[in-house]
């Protein structure tokens, strides 16, 4: 895996507009931890787009694999990294141990494994991504239901279906996160989940679009989209 071979987000920082839009839908008190949780795994994403030399990204990766579980050790010292510390007064206190938020690694390190990702680089990607970081996030909203862990892998796929470069690539992580976002039962969800609730119906228009066409984030019609969401809930 290359910088050649994956877009990356605009910046390391939480930028992507539609997951600052989920947020806003976010209850008060839970928002900066959520958006704590985001940041890691762009920050994360940041690394392997990055990445002209696969080891030299793994390495990256497993340092802060490394230094999310030391968290969970008493008395640790956290490095003199904003976002590290960041996640140690933020979710650590929210109930998230580190070793928990680690597992995100490993789905971003799946991408760094063969030059251009095949199909079972991006299936662990959408597993060990998408569905530790719906689940956590989950978890930090105050609800649990059933599908979100689904909810979260067809999300990731249908992410990196607009990330990766390669056609065959785009189309297959595109038509895997439809089948795992077709029957996940959103207007079932709690309102605290509204954060994912809309990443999850983004990403169904994702994962539907054509392999050369890519998405437009911030279009009138994915806004409208969005606001209907927000008032109806599905």
């Amino acid at each position: 895996m290359t910088a050649r071979s994956i877009r990356p987000p605009a910046d390391p920082a939480l930028s992507d507009p539609e997951r600052l839009l989920a947020l806003s839908y976010a209850p008060s008190d839970r928002h900066d931890a959520l958006a704590t949780l985001w940041r890691l795994d762009e920050r994360l994403g940041a690394i392997v787009a990055a990445a002209n030399e696969p080891a030299i990204g793994a390495m990256r990766l497993i340092w802060w694999r490394d230094a999310l579980i030391a968290l969970d050790e008493p008395g640790a010292l956290v490095p003199a990294e904003p976002l590290l510390d960041d996640i140690a007064t933020r979710l650590l206190p929210a109930g998230l141990p580190g070793r928990s938020i680690a597992e995100l690694e490993e789905g971003w390190a799946a991408l760094l494994e063969a030059e251009t990702p095949g199909e079972a680089e991006i299936l662990a990607h959408g597993e060990e991504r998408g569905g530790p970081l719906f689940a956590m996030s989950a978890a930090l909203l105050g609800a649990m239901p059933e599908d979100v862990g689904r909810a979260g892998e067809g999300w990731a796929l249908a992410d990196l279906g607009h990330r990766l470069r390669d056609p065959e690539a785009r189309a297959f992580a595109r038509i895997e996160a439809m089948k795992r976002l077709t029957d996940v039962a959103i207007g079932r969800w709690p309102a605290p989940l509204r954060p994912l609730g809309l990443l999850t119906v983004l990403a169904r228009g994702d994962a539907a679009l054509p392999a050369d066409r890519q998405r437009r984030q911030g279009s009138p019609k994915r806004l409208f989209r969005a606001l209907a969401y927000r008032l109806m809930g599905r």
